[in-house]
């Protein structure tokens, strides 16, 4: 696996390979990696001819009480992991290449990116969007794989490429989850065993949701309702949101009569964890 740290040698050699008409996947991450970005990169393994991966820890996505100096950074052991399953290039830039100073452009999807974590943390997704689509511009990929427990970040990552035409395809790829069900996340590490027991209050509250649908249950009130009372039986886990919306815009769903995205998130602790899952 090949290591760049700056944009015009990673801009260089993704051009090489395009130029051979490789099929060129890219998996973007910010490090600390686990089981669910593995699963990423062997999507775009058995999509793909060569695969890239980026390790960098945006700051921009990053609010100014939010955890972006504690992030968990492991970048030895990440590199081993990538190598490992086959990775062939690594872009893993600092925040001076791939922000010059004084920059002041910014990428927004306006009307999306203000909803679901955008709304508990503002300027979240301006900083995804910004930092993907320079990377976008950067790797230049024919697909790019992300996870779906960031549904709402792919639901806006695919809008700025089509409003953009930006040339790349947006894979989205299962929820990994531990085996008692918790989403794997980065941030999983950060809880203590107590806040580790009760964050399994999310996946507890998406699986309740969806018996309730499979039970016959449409209308999307009672399911949001049912899933705020089990919070409220978890003190240790406060609510963030729990919200029934459509997978591509982001807006509320009142009744569910096509496939729909249960999204919750919550805190345990100062931990702020998200999980999914689509009924319908």
């Amino acid at each position: 696996m090949q290591l760049f740290e700056t944009i015009d040698t990673m801009r260089d050699k993704s051009r090489a390979w395009r130029r051979k008409n490789k099929r060129f996947g890219f998996v973007p991450t910010m490090g600390a990696l686990h089981e669910g970005h593995l699963s990423l990169v062997r999507a775009a393994k058995a999509q793909c001819d060569v695969v890239a991966a980026s390790i960098f820890v945006n700051p921009t996505q990053f609010g100014p009480n939010e955890d972006f100096s504690k992030y968990p950074r492991t970048f030895e052991r990440d590199c081993e992991l990538l190598e490992n399953e086959g990775v062939s290039m690594l872009f893993a830039p600092t925040v001076e290449e791939m922000y010059p100073p004084r920059a002041v452009t910014y990428v927004t999807v306006e009307g999306m990116s203000e909803k679901l974590c955008g709304n508990s943390r503002p300027g979240h997704f301006r900083g995804v969007t910004t930092v993907v689509s320079k990377l976008f511009n950067i790797v230049e990929p024919d697909v790019a794989f992300f996870g779906q427990k960031d549904a709402a970040q792919v639901a806006i990552i695919r809008r700025m490429v089509r409003d953009l035409n930006i040339p790349v395809e947006i894979v989205a790829c299962p929820i990994v989850r531990e085996t008692d069900g918790l989403a794997m996340s980065s941030r999983n590490a950060y809880l203590d065993p107590q806040q580790r027991k009760a964050a399994l209050v999310l996946s507890r509250s998406l699986k309740e949701a969806q018996v309730l649908y499979q039970q016959g249950v449409r209308d999307a009130q009672p399911l949001i309702d049912h899933s705020k009372e089990m919070f409220a039986q978890q003190p240790s886990a406060r609510l963030d949101y729990f919200e029934i919306i459509h997978p591509a815009t982001l807006e509320p769903v009142e009744k569910i009569i096509s496939p729909s995205l249960v999204a919750v998130a919550a805190y345990l602790g100062t931990t702020r964890l998200i999980d999914n899952i689509v009924l319908g």
